[in-house]
């Protein structure tokens, strides 16, 4: 029975984890890359593969070591660090849970044709019933397996329908025509930027599954997460390389839904639908569940609330989406904040394996350690170049 329970949170954190990245930015960014760099965007995602493989291999052993959650680590490490990084993921999380809603009844508005603030309430209504739930851990786990799983397959079937030409999307992963590194840096900030690598690292600590001898196990959950949202990813590249190799043109104002409208038709703008909102809908129990699992471990009143914290967060996104919409300049200084945050929180874990402190005996693999600091490196790098060109313009 234990072994089962095991295996169902391991695959649970790694859906929530690729479901908290696959969100309404995600079909987004995915379709208008493709527009612009056609078949060569492969490279970009296979680069994301491997920046995404080691920085979620980093992180979340560490914290299954540590058996402690990244800001207490950081705090470890440099003290304070841990609350200004908390301080990042929490305004990050509100402002991308606005959109998530937004995106949410955007799905509900295509399926059943319902306004999308009356869609982004009912979802958010939904968000609230499964944390009001006392096993609110085992239904969130569910819940992101199974609408992660029809999203997974739905994009699938409109990938193939599509017909790509899978053989220029091959070659010129390996042997691009042009490379963009703003694309992989937008992909790797969107696949495990801000709290999205934190997501299945803190529920499998919550529910128990850390130590050294849990570590094989850690790093399967991991990786499983990283190949969920890879073959949405790839599943997502070739629907839309399949509809524009066939001379169509994307709709700039919804090119996710003009690639499943394309290649389908009328019953694609529906399957659209059904993927926005399953995208949407878990990216709004993911980024709640995880922005709140960085704050509840400062007091022993937050801990025992932390549910109750999360029902507020849901709750008050759902009004500012209501009553005021998305925040455009909110969104944009959150997405640049968010490009912080993996750098470091990726520095912070790496100095913590090597103190005896955090990770006891524990050796941290020599791979690992290197790949991450350039991670790191690089990340830190465009991270501040992307924030000083954005604040100006935020402030101007």
């Amino acid at each position: 029975m234990k072994k089962e329970s095991n295996i169902s949170v391991l695959l649970g954190a790694a859906f929530l984890m690729a479901t908290s990245a696959i969100g309404p930015g995600f079909l987004t960014q995915t379709t208008v890359f493709t527009g612009q760099l056609g078949a060569s965007f492969g490279f970009a995602i296979l680069a994301m593969i491997i920046i995404d493989a080691i920085a979620q291999l980093n992180v979340w052993r560490v914290i299954a070591v540590a058996k402690k959650p990244g800001q207490d680590i950081a705090n470890m490490v440099l003290p304070g660090l841990g609350y200004l990084v908390s301080a990042f993921v929490v305004f990050g999380g509100l402002a991308f849970n606005i959109g998530n809603l937004g995106g949410a009844g955007l799905g509900l508005n295509v399926l059943f044709g319902i306004s999308p603030i009356v869609g982004a309430l009912i979802s958010a209504a939904i968000a609230i019933f499964i944390f009001s739930s006392k096993e609110a851990g085992t239904l969130m786990d569910k819940f992101a397996q199974i609408a992660g799983g029809v999203m997974v397959l739905l994009t699938i079937y409109v990938a193939v329908t599509s017909h790509p030409p899978v053989g220029e999307a091959v070659t010129k992963t390996f042997v691009p025509d042009h490379i963009d590194l703003m694309s992989i840096v937008t992909l790797v900030g969107g696949s495990v930027g801000g709290y999205i690598t934190f997501a299945g690292g803190h529920r499998l600590l919550d529910a128990g599954i850390c130590g050294v001898d849990k570590l094989d196990e850690v790093n399967r959950s991991s990786l499983t997460g990283i190949g969920i949202t890879s073959v949405m990813r790839v599943f997502l590249f070739l629907a839309a390389l399949g509809v524009i190799s066939q001379g169509y043109t994307l709709d700039p104002a919804n090119p996710p839904a003009s690639v499943f409208k394309l290649a389908v038709g009328e019953v694609g703008y529906k399957i659209f639908g059904v993927v926005m909102w399953s995208a949407a809908i878990t990216s709004v129990i993911g980024c709640a569940y995880t922005s709140v699992s960085f704050i509840r471990t400062f007091s022993e009143g937050l801990n025992k609330n932390y549910r109750y914290l999360i029902i507020g967060f849901i709750i008050f996104s759902a009004a500012v989406f209501a009553f005021i919409g998305k925040p455009v300049k909110v969104l944009i200084l959150a997405g640049a904040l968010n490009g912080l945050i993996l750098p470091l929180v990726l520095g912070a874990l790496l100095l913590a394996a090597r103190k005896k402190t955090v990770v006891g005996d524990y050796h941290h693999p020599q791979f690992l350690t290197v790949t991450g600091w350039i991670i790191f490196a690089v990340m830190l790098c465009l991270a501040v170049e992307t924030a000083s060109k954005l604040l100006p313009k935020l402030l101007g």
